[in-house]
Formats: structure tokens, sequence, C-alpha cells
């Protein structure tokens, strides 16, 4: 889907505009207790979902790297995992929209930060998955390796400091 930085580039926009929509949304919602919990249990299955499915993918990429599986089986394997990672993030953005966040607080504007990001870095990932594929009968460039291991990373970073923020301001 993602075949040049134009595509990429014409998705993160509009997932930008997405994002606004709903943190708007999330002003403008009046939600009861009954619906607040059902958006609450909402919000934790699209974690699992989406989350899990990041974690399986990075367990195919040290599989890869460790030599256990080849590029292919990686990437094929990877690849069957998109659907589960972008349904439980569209899941988390319509579910959190619902849980009333305070757009106030540093925490959450951080969190919603790191959600944009890791967006971003998803749409960007789908292109790169693309480039890899067209040299997986090869060994990988020095440049794509760097390029995947930077993805990964702020994957992590922003799965992990988005749950970490989450459970945070739960506690209030």
């Amino acid at each position: 889907m993602y075949d040049t930085w134009w595509t990429v580039t014409a998705a993160a926009l509009a997932a930008c505009l997405g994002l606004s929509a709903c943190a708007w949304i999330s002003t403008h919602l009046r939600v009861d207790a009954a619906l607040h919990t059902v958006a609450l249990f909402a919000h934790l299955a699209s974690l699992v979902l989406g989350f899990g499915a990041v974690l399986v993918a990075d367990y195919w990429a040290l599989l890869w790297l460790t030599g256990r599986s080849t590029l292919h089986d990686t990437l094929t394997g990877t690849a069957r995992l998109h659907v589960p990672i972008w349904a439980g993030l569209a899941g988390l953005v319509a579910s959190g929209a619902m849980l009333q966040p305070d757009l106030g607080s540093a925490p959450t504007r951080i969190k919603l930060g790191l959600v944009l990001t890791l967006t971003l870095n998803g749409l960007q990932a789908g292109l790169l998955n693309r480039r890899t594929a067209q040299r997986s009968t090869t060994a990988l460039t020095p440049r794509l390796l760097a390029w995947g291991a930077a993805t990964a990373l702020v994957s992590q970073a922003c799965w992990w400091g988005a749950v970490i923020i989450g459970f945070r301001n739960s506690q209030h």
C-alpha cells in the first residue's frame, strides 16, 4: 500500500486529522458510567490486540536476527500482523476518546504525542516492509537494517510509554 514517501505522507496527514478529530470529540462527548466501563474494556482489549501483535512481530524479527527464521518467513509472518496491529491502535484511539482524557494534563499530552508518533512510525514501517521484501533474496543493506532497528525501537518506546502513562493516569 505504501510504495512511496508520497503515499506515506498522505496517510500521515489523514492520521493526524483523525487523531485530532478524536481528541476534539473527546472534549465534547458525554459518557455515562456504563459507557465508560464498556470503553475501558474496549481500550484494554485493543491494547492486548495491537500491542500483542507488535510483540509477536518483534519476536519474528528476533528469530530472524538469531538465524532461527528466514527473512522471507519473518516478512510473511509480520505481514499477517498488520491488521491486528492497526485494528488495535484504531480501537485504542476510538475507545480512548470515550475515556474522558484530561487534555490539559502534561502526561496525557505526552501520551497523545506517543500515539501520534507510533502511528506515523507504523505508516513508514509499511514502506520499510516493502523495501525489505524487495531485497529478501539478498543480504539487507546496513541502511535497511538501521532503518528496521530504529523503527522497532521507536515502536517499543511509544507503546510502552503510552501504556505506562495510561496506567499512571488510571491511578488518579
